[in-house]
C-alpha cells in the first residue's frame, strides 16, 4: 500500500455499536455478531485507532442512533424498517453504544447519521475538510452496506479512501468478499489494519 500522510488523514470507525456487530443486539439474528468476531473487527479497528492516535490522526466515530419510535425515519428500505422494527440503535440504549473497546478518547470526534452512508445530510465532510484531510481510512459495519455506501461518497466528494479488509465485517464472508473485492474496485484502496498502519508509519499492536 502507497504512504498514508497521517497529517493529511482521517481514521472512520462506522457502525460499530452493540446492536450491530454484539450478540443480544438488534441484528444477532442476522449473522453479524459472528462474522465480526471471526473478523476480529473490534479488536483490529482498536488496534487501529490506537495507532492513529499515536500518529496524529483523528479518530472520528460514525454512529447511527434514532430517538425513541424512530421518528422522522422514513421506512423506504428494509434496512430502515429493521431499524424501527427491532427498536435498534436508540440514543441512550446498550444497543447504540459502541462495542467495548471502541469508546471515544479525548480528540476524537462523533457523528451521528440515520442513513447508511455517513456523509449523507451529517457533519462530516465539513469536519473532514476543517481538519484538512485528504486520506480517509474506513472500519466498521456492515461491509456491503454502510461502509460501501460511505467509500463511495467519499471518493465521488475527493477523497483518497482506504479500507480495512480486517477491521470491517458484515453478516458472513461471501458478502465480504463481494464487497471488498468487487465494490471496493476503482473506488478504493484495501488493505488490513496492520498494512494501513505501516502505510502510516506506525505498528498496530496486535
Amino acid at each position: 500500500m502507497d504512504r498514508i500522510d497521517p497529517q493529511s488523514a482521517a481514521l472512520i470507525i462506522q457502525d460499530l455499536q452493540n446492536d450491530v456487530i454484539i450478540e443480544g443486539g438488534a441484528f444477532a439474528d442476522s449473522g453479524a455478531p459472528a462474522h465480526a468476531t471471526s473478523q476480529n473487527v473490534v479488536e483490529n479497528a482498536k488496534g487501529l485507532a490506537a495507532a492513529a492516535r499515536e500518529a496524529g490522526v483523528p479518530v472520528i466515530h460514525v454512529w447511527y442512533i434514532v430517538e425513541q419510535g424512530a421518528p422522522g425515519l422514513k421506512q423506504n428500505a428494509p434496512l430502515f424498517q429493521g431499524v424501527k422494527d427491532g427498536n435498534a440503535l436508540v440514543r441512550g440504549t446498550w444497543g447504540a453504544a459502541p462495542a467495548e473497546g471502541l469508546e471515544p478518547q479525548d480528540g476524537d470526534h462523533v457523528v451521528e447519521k440515520m442513513r447508511m452512508n455517513g456523509f449523507y445530510n451529517t457533519r462530516l465532510d465539513i469536519l473532514l475538510r476543517g481538519l484538512g484531510v485528504e486520506t480517509l481510512i474506513i472500519t466498521g459495519a456492515w461491509t456491503n452496506m454502510s461502509i460501501e455506501h460511505t467509500a463511495r461518497h467519499g471518493a465521488d466528494a475527493g477523497y483518497r479512501v482506504v479500507v480495512a479488509s480486517d477491521g470491517t465485517s458484515t453478516v458472513n464472508d461471501e458478502w465480504q468478499n463481494v464487497a471488498l473485492n468487487y465494490a471496493m474496485q476503482n473506488v478504493a484502496s484495501v488493505g488490513t489494519c496492520a498494512e494501513i498502519g505501516e502505510a502510516l508509519g506506525v505498528a498496530v499492536k496486535a
